[in-house]
């Protein structure tokens, strides 16, 4: 680790309870300063939610509850006197924020050195003129755009790169002001709007269709990288994040599609000179393996708190100390106690990030979803299959859905709404498959990739041949496969016309239990010295039960390594 003479450091906390703020960077915000408080250094927390964990009276050593905004901020640094500052873990309002003190001079006239990644560098990403140019400098793909200040700029920009095209604020949160124009005409409305919350907007290429990537990447100052976790979003482009169903790992790429993005990343987060944990998105064409860099978030993100969850790797408590000199090869990973925090999480099952909507709280608003973000929060759901972790994610939402499987959801034009998603598209998928639509209809209205639509496929098979049996009839096997495709037991009862109980009693009865397994903590657990002995084969559940002494391991069924990932069932 360089000597850095760090004794001090203000960290610009979560924030409110607002979009760019709020709970999902208290994450962030508590790992950093766990990573400070273990090299004795003193914290100085700006947060103005006193219900998030990072103002616990335990964690920083002194929390004002104030705004995150400028005007606060510089006069907290002028009582503190802090020596550094982290501004990569309070989401985009915190980095905004920070790039407003420097530019003003605040840093520089109280000695505040910015910890990490430079303020030249995150404007860089954060500002579309200077990030393309920066992206162009190694020749790599990004979607052809144009800062506007007009609505006759933007027709004009259009007109060049050829309809349809997005329209957005350089500097929104949430997608605000944003859009698709297929139209000269639309595009004026959309501008006028966009043109009511800034002073410049964005006009570029209009992806529609193409898969939306997001790869977590962590480097060093030392120029190592590591791409943390892979995911990928079911809904095609112009659907924001926000508004969209992830998987993790990525699920429909061809391993030469994945080692290209993965690649990708790795050089361009190098090329920009990131210091920490940053995530990149891209999108792929599915005919081809053509692709556009969208964005570079330099930040901790909400994206980068579902990725640390899914994976068991600690990202923001790695980046914090990254950003304080040491090195990937001098942190060990806290999870399994073995590993240095350089090497790769590998997993051997799915993460699925379902959003959760409240849309029906608000009159005459919209139930459809695009690249303006509606959703309120989201679960995270995993499991052995992509089937059994959407299904568990739908029940996690509580919205009173039993699961992806014997949802009731009447659409009275359901090839509208498989055109235009609303929060109701994977119901809308499903209702299609009932019907008899193929894969291919479907992906053709939906854009959705014929993989996800095969899942949801095998999910409404298992519903009908529920249906063909009574409970006392139900053989063992096809109930060890519904449960393995995330059928619940009421799931089941309402299918073969029954009682959850029941079924619970037969399932028990005939040997289909579940198992408690857990993510990447085995190898601190059970260290590699420890001789385990093979015991049995447990054909219910495919897992492999190991054994040392008085302590019984269960694993699952994917390849065993210490270190090894296995996921909550």
């Amino acid at each position: 680790m360089q000597n850095m003479k760090i004794k001090k450091v203000l960290i610009l906390g979560s924030g409110a309870i607002r979009i760019g703020q709020a709970g999902e960077f208290d994450y962030s915000g508590s790992q950093a300063i766990k990573a400070l408080k273990e090299e004795g250094i003193k914290t100085v927390l700006i947060n103005p939610n006193i219900a998030t964990i990072q103002t616990s009276d335990y964690l920083a050593d002194k929390v004002y509850f104030l705004p995150i905004e400028s005007g606060f901020v510089e006069k907290v640094i002028k009582k503190e006197k802090p020596d550094g500052v982290l501004l990569s873990f309070g989401g985009q309002t915190a980095l905004n924020v920070g790039v407003e003190l420097f530019e003003c001079g605040v840093f520089e006239k109280y000695h505040v050195k910015v910890l990490g990644t430079s303020v030249e560098v995150i404007k860089n990403t954060e500002d579309r003129d200077r990030f393309v140019k920066k992206i162009q400098e190694i020749h790599l793909n990004v979607p052809p755009s144009k800062a506007v200040s007009t609505v006759e700029d933007a027709i004009c920009v259009a007109k060049r790169i050829g309809y349809p095209v997005m329209c957005r604020i350089a500097y929104a949160l949430g997608g605000l002001g944003s859009g698709v124009a297929y139209t000269e005409k639309q595009l004026q409305d959309l501008a006028k709007k966009a043109f009511s919350f800034t002073k410049q907007i964005l006009i570029e290429e209009y992806l529609g269709g193409w898969k939306e990537l997001e790869y977590e990447v962590v480097r060093d100052r030392y120029d190592n990288c590591i791409v943390v976790c892979s995911m990928e979003n079911v809904d095609p482009m112009g659907i924001h994040t926000g508004e969209s169903i992830v998987t993790a790992p990525v699920q429909t790429l061809m391993s030469s599609e994945n080692f290209m993005l993965r690649s990708l990343a790795i050089k361009v987060i190098r090329h920009l000179g990131i210091i920490g944990e940053c995530n990149i998105q891209f999108a792929l064409d599915p005919k081809s393996e053509d692709y556009r860099i969208i964005e570079v978030n330099a930040r901790l993100s909400r994206s980068s708190a579902l990725a640390s969850k899914a994976t068991g790797y600690p990202l923001a408590f790695i980046a914090a100390k990254l950003v304080l000199g040491y090195s990937l090869t001098e942190i060990q990973n806290m999870i399994t106690g073995e590993t240095s925090a350089c090497f790769e999480p590998a997993l051997d099952y799915v993460v699925v990030k379902y959003p959760r909507w409240d849309l029906q709280k608000f009159r005459r608003v919209s139930q459809t979803i695009g690249s303006e973000m509606k959703s309120v929060g989201e679960v995270m759901a995993i499991g052995r299959s992509f089937e059994e972790a959407l299904q568990k994610a739908v029940r996690m939402l509580d919205v009173g859905l039993p699961g992806l499987a014997c949802s009731d959801c009447v659409f009275s034009d359901l090839e509208k709404e498989l055109k235009e998603p609303t929060d109701k598209r994977l119901f809308a998928i499903m209702e299609a498959l009932r019907r008899g639509y193929s894969i291919e209809t479907i992906t053709k209205l939906s854009k959705v990739d014929p993989w996800f639509i095969a899942k949801i496929q095998n999910i409404v098979t298992l519903e009908k041949v529920l249906q063909r049996y009574s409970l006392s009839t139900l053989p063992a096997a096809v109930l060890k496969e519904v449960k393995q495709k995330g059928f619940s037991d009421q799931q089941i009862a309402l299918l073969v016309k029954s009682t959850a109980k029941d079924v619970r009693v037969r399932r028990k009865k005939l040997g289909v239990i579940p198992f408690v397994k857990q993510i990447d903590t085995l190898a601190a657990e059970y260290p590699a010295k420890t001789n385990y002995l093979y015991l049995t084969y447990n054909a219910c559940n495919d897992d492999i039960v190991f054994k040392d002494k008085n302590q019984v391991v269960v694993l699952g069924g994917g390849a065993y390594r210490i270190g090894s990932s296995v996921e909550f069932d």
